[in-house]
């Protein structure tokens, strides 16, 4: 069949933006908080990262070629590459590597492929990966490294993070509980503070490496500012009223550098496929999951709420799509 020549109106505006080139921002945006977790895991980090990511890849080029039998596949837009590093982000760097390799599968195959691929998945398949692991394997998905241990793999010791200290407090009822938290400070640029205090997952040791990528990516315009920020407010804000209200709640600022917190807000809840299109949208759905987190921390059973406020906000995204329509270009109110 002879090519066509497609004949359009001007303007003829090409932006030079696309999907590889984006993915790999996300991905160069990622490198601080990556130094980070070898710096603190070491050789615990680096398996579980090249482990996911080979999984996801792996996982990605076999269900398109054989299942899907597509003769092009999909894994050099980097997407998959960015599924993997985000699943390991979420991870323990001493989980087991047959678990994430089901993490890997769970992520491509159920939250991505079985949609239909990139742009298609309305939830976001690193989170899908991340909680199915979290509910099936609870006792390996919740058992934290001390940080420093950098040859150690699966028999690192393990310690309480951040997160379940306040959850404690607040289940004590007692404040003086929190005096254990290695402060705002050592929260913000990584450093553990207690030694014995388990640093969490993978990307959430140090949220300064998190921002670092966060002004990379509003600076090369990858993600807007809406969804992070409203994100952020609100946990501040609620948090903070809260703290006011009873201090068992952990202040506001330690709230917002504990956890997967930062991680969830500038890399995950702000992927284009399972967010809003619109501004007003992107504020509403911020909004949202920053208040989902706070409730789940609080009054949940899960210290940390980040992903499944993700979660349930994605599945919202029609709906908020629905309602924020972008106004139609020379449209005129009446």
């Amino acid at each position: 069949m002879a090519n066509k020549l497609i004949i359009s109106l001007s303007p003829h505006v090409h932006s030079g933006d696309s999907v590889q080139k984006n993915m790999y921002g996300v991905l160069i945006a990622l490198i601080p908080a990556f130094i980070v977790s070898l710096i603190y895991f070491g050789v615990g980090a680096a398996i579980v990262t090249l482990t996911s990511v080979a999984a996801c890849v792996f996982f990605e080029w076999a269900i398109t070629k054989f299942i899907l039998k597509k003769e092009r596949t999909t894994v050099g837009d980097g997407s998959a590459i960015l599924t993997g590093v985000l699943l390991a982000f979420n991870l323990p760097s001493n989980l087991p590597i047959w678990i994430i390799v089901i993490g890997a599968l769970v992520a491509i195959g159920i939250g991505k492929m079985t949609f239909g691929g990139l742009g298609c998945n309305p939830f976001n398949p690193a989170l899908v990966g991340r909680v199915f692991l979290l509910i099936s394997f609870p006792v390996q998905m919740t058992s934290w490294p001390q940080v420093g241990q950098v040859t150690s793999y699966l028999d690192a010791e393990t310690g309480a993070t951040p997160l379940a200290v306040m959850k404690a407090a607040i289940k004590a009822g007692d404040a003086s509980i929190l005096e254990q938290l290695p402060g705002s400070f050592n929260l913000l640029i990584g450093a553990p503070g207690n030694c014995q205090m388990g640093a969490g997952s993978l990307g959430e040791i140090c949220a300064l490496a998190l921002i670092i990528g966060l002004v990379y990516m509003l600076w090369k315009k990858i993600i807007t500012w809406h969804i992070p920020v409203s994100i952020l407010a609100t946990v501040f804000v609620f948090a903070g009223l809260m703290h006011l209200a009873n201090p068992v709640y952990a202040n506001p600022v330690d709230v917002l550098l504990s956890g997967g917190l930062m991680l969830g807000a500038i890399f995950m809840a702000t992927d284009y496929v399972t967010s809003p299109m619109t501004h007003k949208g992107m504020l509403i759905y911020g909004i949202a999951i920053g208040f989902l987190t706070v409730v789940i921390r609080m009054f949940g059973a899960y210290p940390e709420g980040m992903s499944f406020a993700i979660l349930i906000m994605n599945a919202f995204t029609p709906l908020i799509n629905n309602y924020c329509k972008p106004k139609r270009f020379g449209e005129v109110k009446k």
